[in-house]
């Protein structure tokens, strides 16, 4: 027998890795793949880090059935949830792949190259990123290997003659370090020497993601909004007393910028200085602009009181929010840039590359009140909320018109250009439809019985609320009393006083708007142009 073949041993002969340093070999190699990412990312941009792209990219592929379901089970959350969700994925794949080496490095070392290469893909298809964006998910490949193969290695091997060797096992090949497997039932140094330096590369992970995150946040967005000082030359006119019926259960006609509803596929929120903003508008114009921030606050500044809403809500919904929106008229904007005969779509991007389709005879009626804004409630947008510039289009749900982030604005034609929710099958015109909702009671609420005032809101943008009325358990329909409407764009607030039997009780609240129109009975599904349909509620009256 020659010297080569006595030192290989069979593969029944290798040693397997202990459950437990096998998963850990996964888990710390994938973390150091994915903080590497990030760090190199946050050098070139943000976007790019392979966790974000995957992400990203994930909320661009999910069915918008699974997104409906997402956003009506977790809200405003259900990125956190997405987050978590593909943590725990990541986590299990890692585990997995340490899982499956226990004997060779072969099925772990393809399973961190296979991740890799999803990360490249995603990077690659980011609307927003250039080619060099690559390298950071490239570094998160060629990193998770060589660390997995590494600690694998280090995992299963010690040097001969230390405290933890099993004197039985093969030493590897002529020219080879002369090592020996680490028999982890006895304590010893090649155990400890694993267990210190996988500590160590996990701390050191650790802190390249924390280095990452510091360098991805170095655009300091706080210190440009708190920089800005908005002072509109109109002014909205005062809310007026009896706006609302917040002492009955309704919210304040104001939705403090805190509480306005966020819906978005803005996985991590886009970090723009007002100083680095600009947007150009170009396409079927006759002369096109390039705006600063400057030029917009140079610009006359107006102040409107809004209401907006996303098509996602559901009958009965919350994502309806009501603010002083500050900026500049877009009609303005556009009428400046010269519109030219046969554009019949402004399409704006964000700078996260999400677009959004706007029929522009909606922003070019000269009651459109749209406006590119940049501020809310008397201060600069929030950052969740488009800083530094966003779009508002009153009568139309969000999809088409309310683009965050704003950075880019194209008249084209409908028939040249699909948007992000277009090429997903929902509408490309979609006016928000007259609907009321119940705030009060709550569904499934024990109430007194007796005399008991219900409340909630109702709106119909462009057209105005004539009058709610509301029904118990099928009965006849009772008019509500109406707050004092503020303009036709924004909700409008409705009380009613019921006498209310002991029992369980449904109640149902329909709207009927200036045109004519009272709320259908028939439900439709919020996709693909909003929700329709009666909200109705079951509560008790307690004795």
């Amino acid at each position: 027998m020659n010297a080569s073949t006595s030192r290989q041993p069979s593969d029944a002969a290798v040693p397997r890795l202990p459950l437990r340093a096998a998963a850990a070999v996964g888990l710390i190699a994938v973390a150091a793949a994915l903080a590497a990412g990030h760090l190199v990312a946050a050098l070139i941009d943000p976007f790019a880090s392979p966790f974000l792209a995957v992400g990203n990219t994930a909320i661009d592929l999910t069915p918008h059935p699974v997104k409906d379901f997402a956003i009506r089970t977790f809200g405003e959350n259900d990125k956190i949830v997405l987050l978590a969700g593909m943590a725990f994925v990541i986590t299990a794949a890692a585990a997995l792949a340490g899982l499956l080496s226990r004997r060779s490095a072969l099925p772990g070392t393809v399973l961190a190259a296979t991740l890799g290469v999803l990360g490249v893909a995603a990077v690659l298809t980011r609307p927003t990123l250039d080619t060099i964006a690559v390298l950071a998910p490239l570094t998160s490949l060629v990193v998770g290997v060589l660390v997995f193969r590494w600690l694998h290695r280090l995992a299963r091997r010690t040097r001969v003659g230390e405290p933890g060797a099993d004197e039985s096992q093969p030493v590897e090949s002529a020219g080879e370090p002369r090592t020996r497997a680490v028999d982890w039932s006895v304590p010893g140094l090649g155990r400890r020497r694993f267990l210190i330096t996988s500590t160590a590369v996990a701390a050191a992970a650790g802190a390249t993601a924390a280095a990452g995150q510091f360098v991805g946040g170095r655009v300091d967005v706080e210190a440009s909004r708190r920089s800005i000082r908005l002072t509109p030359d109109v002014t909205a006119p005062p809310i007026p007393a009896g706006a609302d019926f917040t002492g009955d259960g309704t919210p304040t006609f104001i939705t403090s910028n805190a509480d306005f509803y966020r819906v978005d596929t803005a996985l991590s929120v886009p970090r723009l200085r007002a100083q680095d903003w600009r947007m150009r508008v170009h396409g079927l114009v006759d002369r096109e602009l390039v705006l600063t921030y400057d030029d917009l606050l140079n610009r006359p500044l107006v102040e409107k009181t809004i209401s907006l809403c996303c098509v996602s809500n559901e009958v009965g919904g919350p994502y309806i929010s009501t603010t002083n929106f500050i900026g500049v008229s877009l009609r303005d904007l556009l009428t400046e840039a010269g519109v030219r005969p046969g554009a019949d779509q402004l399409a704006t991007r964000s700078a996260d590359g999400w677009t959004c389709g706007t029929p522009v005879e909606d922003i070019m009626k000269p009651d459109s009140d749209a406006l590119l804004a940049i501020g809310m409630n008397g201060e600069p947008l929030p950052a969740e909320h488009g800083f530094p510039v966003r779009m508002v289009v009153p009568g139309l749900y969000g999809f088409v018109s309310a683009t965050k982030w704003l950075v880019d604005a194209e008249l084209t034609t409908f028939a040249d250009f699909d948007a992000y929710w277009v090429k997903r099958d929902w509408a490309q015109r979609a006016p928000i439809k007259t609907m009321s909702r119940i705030d009060r009671p709550k569904p499934f609420e024990q109430v007194p019985a007796g005399k008991f005032v219900a409340a909630g809101v109702a709106w119909a943008q462009h057209k105005g609320i004539d009058k709610v009325e509301v029904r118990v358990d099928g009965g006849p329909w009772q008019a509500a009393t109406l707050s004092t409407e503020v303009n036709v764009d924004t909700w409008r607030m409705w009380r009613a006083e019921l006498d209310l039997p002991a029992g369980s009780r449904t109640l149902e609240v329909r709207a009927t708007d200036r045109t004519g129109y009272t709320q259908t009975s028939e439900r439709a599904e919020p996709i693909p142009d909003g929700a329709a349909g009666r909200h109705t509620i079951v509560f008790t009256a307690r004795p």
